[in-house]
């Protein structure tokens, strides 16, 4: 049996290969900042950093892992994790090191997608490294 959603949106998975970053506050008004990098051969690095109100680090967390984009779900898979600069295997038994999300939308310079269980929505921007000289 073959299923047919014609609401299936088919993004580029090119398009989201690069440096990405969001910043807002967490729930107790703190700077929180999101830093994603998504590599061609289908890796990732995301950094997630707490900071204080006069904007020191007060907590940072760095998952590694594998990603994907399939029509319009992306999806995460965290296998490692760096604490105190130090490598970790993730416990890949955790359901926690598995998400997937509906992508919103995705162009050069902007990513916003939605979690599927969770209903959380996020919108990344891309950073650009090489800013043109007129």
């Amino acid at each position: 049996m073959t299923l047919k959603n014609n609401s299936v949106k088919n993004f580029e998975r090119q398009l989201l290969i690069g440096r990405w970053i969001r910043n807002c506050h967490d729930e107790e008004g703190n700077p929180f900042v999101e830093q994603a990098d998504f590599y061609l051969d289908g890796s990732f690095e995301f950094c997630f950093m707490t900071m204080s109100k006069d904007g020191m680090i007060k907590e940072q967390v760095i998952e590694l892992g594998d990603w994907g984009l399939v029509g319009d779900m992306h999806f995460t898979i965290t296998k490692n994790e760096v604490i105190d600069e130090k490598l970790y295997a993730a416990d890949l038994s955790n359901e926690d090191n598995y998400h997937v999300y509906r992508v919103v939308n995705l162009n050069a310079d902007s990513f916003e997608y939605q979690h599927i269980v969770s209903k959380e929505s996020f919108i990344l921007k891309r950073v650009i490294d090489n800013i043109g000289h007129c």
